[in-house]
């Protein structure tokens, strides 16, 4: 997965529950308070036919109903994208669109799987 917003750019491995895959495409994530795990985590949002997508961290595919399993250094990585996105949207004008962070998801057949 690839992940950006403005010219910063970052991209790691993930694993996905085959049951579960998320369509090829590029997709808005928001930072959101997750009931679940009792902390904020990235959420992917509009994925078609599909809701409550959260990135965490894991290691077993299958145990997933569906969120989308990366390291802890990569979770840590993504946590440093969304400070500097709400620093960013801090220091603009009010009349400026916000900075949101994307992420580009390309053909299962050329995602990394289990």
């Amino acid at each position: 997965m690839k992940f950006a917003v403005g010219g910063t750019q970052l991209s790691f491995e993930t694993l996905e529950n085959a049951q579960f895959i998320i369509p090829a495409g590029r997709y808005r994530v928001s930072l959101t308070w997750s009931p679940k795990f009792k902390k904020l985590l990235p959420l992917i949002e509009d994925v078609p036919n599909r809701e409550g997508i959260r990135i965490h961290a894991g290691t077993i595919p299958e145990h997933s109903t569906g969120c989308v399993l990366t390291t802890p250094g990569a979770m840590s990585c993504l946590r440093v994208l969304f400070n500097r996105v709400e620093k960013l949207n801090a220091m603009k004008d009010e009349n400026e669109p916000d900075e949101v962070v994307f992420v580009e998801i390309k053909d299962y057949g050329q995602q990394k799987d289990q």
